[in-house]
């Protein structure tokens, strides 16, 4: 097992990772990650973007899975934690909390809090991310773009 950034070569993978678990959820639908239109080329979109970065998991040659952090309200330095998705053949596995902890180590280098959006049925990614001392908000933050998501999270990257 590999956690690297994302290549050019990785974007078909991770979008059919993505995008076949929202379908499987019932979430392919407007307001959700799977209309983002920089699902197409994620290496160039994390690449361009200052304090930005997509992680993938490798297993035996293969993408099972990613992670991203992108500004969110860089003025009030709070990151996005996005596009946490893992292929369901790897679910499970301890997987999700080592791309959370390289995504947080990333954040707090950069930014003070972390931001995230996801929904109440997901019960194990809220699990996970209560474990990682996120915070439920009761409204998203102004600039929300997902207007799917019923559940708001934001962790302060500052404590020890």
């Amino acid at each position: 097992m590999v956690i690297r950034e994302i290549s050019k070569e990785d974007n078909a993978q991770i979008k059919k990772i993505i995008q076949d678990s929202l379908k499987s959820l019932g979430l392919d639908i407007p307001g959700t990650a799977y209309f983002d239109p920089q699902l197409d080329d994620l290496h160039q979109y994390y690449t361009r973007l200052k304090n930005s970065q997509y992680w993938v998991v490798e297993i035996n040659g293969e993408v099972a899975g990613g992670i991203g952090i992108a500004p969110f309200n860089e003025h009030e330095k709070i990151c996005e934690l996005q596009k946490l998705y893992l292929s369901p053949k790897t679910q499970g596995l301890g997987f999700g909390k080592q791309l959370m902890e390289t995504a947080l180590a990333f954040a707090a280098e950069h930014y003070e809090k972390c931001y995230l959006e996801t929904q109440h049925e997901l019960k194990a990614a809220c699990r996970l991310y209560e474990k990682f001392g996120f915070a439920l908000l009761p409204e998203p933050l102004p600039g929300s773009e997902h207007s799917a998501m019923d559940a708001w999270y934001i962790k302060d990257l500052k404590q020890s």
